[in-house]
């Protein structure tokens, strides 16, 4: 059986009442690459990357659905923020977010952490409301493979030139990228409850894949509206720009949190 650490990689402060920002990576990402967001956020939160099966040091494992991967998540999410006695420290704040796919995953993951109180935010980025999802476009490059996948893909602003013409390099990256496709391809929306979280919605105004109505229909999911903020660049406008834009947002909510604790 899986142990609820082997879902988590962490860096930042080690303090047990430092909140904790639950990463999750788009499609072939590495969910370490949040790791480096440690810089801009401190002693103020600690980040911890969420690692799913079939990938990394878990890549012995079968890969899950969307569904299995949510469930998995929440399952980990829940262990590891227990203390010794099985109660939810409620001075340590929880918080997700979730790039494109990630996002998608981080959504239904807050679906399955309904019961955690300390559960603040979710964060999520460059991704249309879920009962949008998967989107026909998502459905056709799923279904491809090789160099088709991967010229297909930069309508996603997908693998860099340098990869593009490394054959190589691109048979050793191309596998889990489009099993990853073939996840999202995979999704089946099912209608339910708002979320009671505060949900903050993030997209890159140079992203083709977003359009404002495609991003307004996340009401839908959320209790009260969700905060909608557009940023500069394009799907990846966090590693084209700064990861300030994701950071800052993340350090206003934490610092908000916690000036309400302290009245």
């Amino acid at each position: 059986m899986t142990a609820p650490a082997d879902w988590f990689i962490t860096a930042g402060s080690t303090a047990p009442d430092v909140p904790r920002v639950y990463c999750f990576a788009h499609a072939g990402g590495d969910p370490r690459s949040f790791l480096a967001w440690r810089s801009e956020l401190g002693d103020e939160a600690r980040l911890v990357a969420v690692c799913p099966p079939g990938r990394g040091h878990r890549a012995a494992e079968p890969r899950p659905t969307l569904e299995e991967f949510a469930e998995g998540a929440a399952a980990a999410i829940l262990a590891e923020e227990r203390d010794a006695e099985g109660a939810f420290p409620l001075d340590r704040p929880v918080y997700l977010f979730g790039h494109s796919l990630g996002g998608l995953v981080a959504f239904e993951t807050a679906r399955r952490l309904r019961d955690l109180p300390t559960l603040r935010h979710l964060f999520v980025s460059g991704i249309s409301a879920p009962a949008l999802a998967p989107s026909q476009r998502v459905r056709d490059l799923a279904a491809m493979e090789g160099r088709e996948f991967a010229e297909q893909l930069s309508f996603f602003e997908g693998l860099p030139p340098e990869v593009m013409a490394h054959e190589e390099l691109l048979d050793l990256l191309l596998p889990g990228v489009i099993a990853d496709f073939r996840m999202a391809a995979g999704y089946h929306y099912r209608p339910a409850d708002p979320l009671e979280v505060s949900v903050c919605v993030v997209g890159g105004r140079d992203d083709a894949y977003l359009h404002p109505e495609k991003m307004r229909k996340w009401h839908d999911e959320c209790r009260t509206p969700p905060a909608l903020h557009w940023v500069d660049g394009g799907h990846f406008y966090f590693r084209d720009q700064s990861p300030r834009a994701v950071t800052d947002l993340l350090l206003d909510a934490v610092r908000a949190d916690r000036h309400i604790e302290v009245i």
